[in-house]
C-alpha cells in the first residue's frame, strides 16, 4: 500500500517514475491534499479524475513497484553519502523554487547548502583558449566576490568555470544531466570530486539515468533556475547554452553574453544573445552592477567593483610581457608585440583580447595598441 511509504520515499518514487514530470507531479500533490503517500494508496480512477494524468499515468503510479527498486535506490544513495532533498526541505534551493516547474527533489553530493547567490557560467564544449581563459577568470572573481558558480560539469567552458572557482576558494556547484553516479565525459573524474569536496554535484535524476537530449535540456533549466544571473561565454546559435540562456530569461534572471570574435562560430550565439537583449559582458564588473539591483541578496555577496577588482589574481606571465611592452606609454601594432614579447600569434592574440576585456589594453581605431592608464 502506498501509505507504507514515508513522505521522503513517496517522493523520491515519483520523481524516478516514466512519464511523471514535475508538473504533473505538482497537480497531483495539490489535487489529492498534498501528502504524496496518498497518491500511491489511490486507485487509477482517482488518479485520473487529475487534469494531464491519462490512463498511462495513472497505471505506472498503481504499479510503481514495476517501475522502480526503491530498495535500491536507498541503499545507492547510502553507498554514494547523497541526499535526496525535497522540495519541502528548508535546505531545498530557495532560488529553484521560484521557477515554473522545480524538480521536486535533487540528488546532491557535498555540503553546500545554497546560503549565498548562484551565477551560472555556461558555454561550448568547443572551445577557444579565449574563452577557455574568460570563463576561468569570471569564475573566480565571482567566486572570490561570495558567489556560487553553476555550470554543468561538461568539456570546455563548463570545465573553466568549475576550476576557475574551485582555484579561488569560491564555492561551486554542477548540475548533471545524468544520474548521479554517472560522471560525463569520463575525463571530468577528477574535476567531479574536487567540485564534490568544495561544493555540490547535483541531479534530479535516478541512479543510473543516462544522458539524451531531454535530460540535458532539463539539466539545463535547473542550472539557470538556480542562479541570479547566467553568463554565456561562447556558444554557436544552436548550442546548448541558449538553450540555457531561453530558460533564464523566461525565468526572470539576468542574461549576459560575452563578446568574441566575429568570424569565430563558437561566438555566434554569444553575438545573438546580445542582438536580442542580453546585457554585453566584458568584465565581472558589469555582472556585479547589475546585481547589485537585485532585491534580497546578501550585502557582503555583491562587493563594490572596486573591491573584486582589488581581488583580481596576478597577471599570467604571458599578460605580464604584453603589458611590459607598453612601458613608457608606448602604442604598438600586432607585429610590434609579436617581436617585443616573443610569444605566438596563438598566445598573443587571445591573450590580447583578454586584457581589453579587462580594460587594461585599448585598442585604437588604426588598429594599433596601448596600455590604459
Amino acid at each position: 500500500m502506498g501509505t507504507e511509504l514515508t513522505e521522503l520515499q513517496a517522493l523520491l518514487v515519483l520523481n524516478a517514475l516514466p512519464n511523471i514530470g514535475p508538473i504533473t507531479t505538482n497537480r497531483l500533490l495539490e489535487t489529492l491534499g498534498g501528502d504524496p503517500r496518498r497518491i500511491f494508496a489511490s486507485d487509477a480512477r482517482t488518479l485520473q479524475a487529475v487534469r494531464g494524468v491519462g490512463p498511462v499515468i495513472a497505471d505506472t503510479l498503481v504499479g510503481w513497484r514495476d517501475h522502480f527498486d526503491l530498495a535500491r535506490e536507498e541503499d545507492r544513495l547510502a553507498k554514494a553519502r547523497a541526499e535526496f532533498i525535497t522540495a519541502r526541505d528548508p535546505r531545498y534551493p530557495t532560488a529553484l523554487r521560484e521557477i515554473h516547474d522545480p524538480p521536486i527533489g535533487l540528488y546532491q553530493k557535498g555540503v553546500y547548502r545554497w546560503d549565498r547567490p548562484g551565477v551560472a557560467i555556461v558555454g561550448s564544449r568547443r572551445t577557444t583558449l579565449y574563452g577557455q581563459t574568460v570563463a576561468k577568470r569570471f569564475a573566480g572573481e565571482l567566486a572570490r566576490a561570495g558567489f556560487c558558480v553553476v555550470s554543468g560539469l561538461a568539456r570546455g567552458i563548463d570545465t573553466a568555470a568549475h576550476e576557475g572557482a574551485l582555484e579561488a576558494g569560491g564555492a561551486t556547484a554542477a548540475v548533471l544531466g545524468t544520474g548521479i553516479d554517472l560522471v560525463y565525459p569520463p575525463e571530468n573524474l577528477d574535476l567531479y570530486r574536487r567540485v564534490e569536496a568544495g561544493g555540490a554535484i547535483l541531479s534530479e535524476f535516478p541512479f543510473g539515468r543516462r544522458a539524451d537530449r531531454q535530460s540535458f535540456a532539463m539539466r539545463n533549466r535547473i542550472v539557470s533556475g538556480l542562479c541570479a544571473a547566467i553568463v554565456v561565454v561562447e556558444s554557436d546559435v544552436d548550442g546548448g547554452s541558449m538553450i540555457t540562456a531561453k530558460f533564464a530569461g523566461e525565468q526572470g534572471r539576468h542574461v549576459f553574453a560575452v563578446p568574441g570574435r566575429i568570424d569565430q562560430p563558437t561566438s555566434a550565439g554569444c553575438h545573438q544573445l546580445i542582438r536580442d537583449g542580453a546585457v554585453l559582458c566584458t568584465s565581472v564588473d558589469d555582472i556585479l552592477a547589475d546585481l547589485q539591483a537585485l532585491p534580497g541578496l546578501h550585502p557582503a555577496a555583491v562587493r563594490s567593483r572596486e573591491s573584486a577588482r582589488a581581488a583580481a589574481p596576478p597577471l599570467t606571465t604571458e599578460e605580464g610581457s604584453i603589458m611590459a611592452a607598453f612601458a613608457g606609454g608606448e602604442i604598438l601594432t600586432l607585429d610590434a608585440l609579436l617581436e617585443k614579447t616573443g610569444l605566438p600569434y596563438a598566445a598573443l592574440a587571445p591573450t590580447l583580447l583578454l586584457l581589453e576585456l579587462k580594460k587594461l589594453v585599448a585598442k585604437r581605431l588604426d588598429g594599433t595598441y596601448e596600455a590604459r592608464s
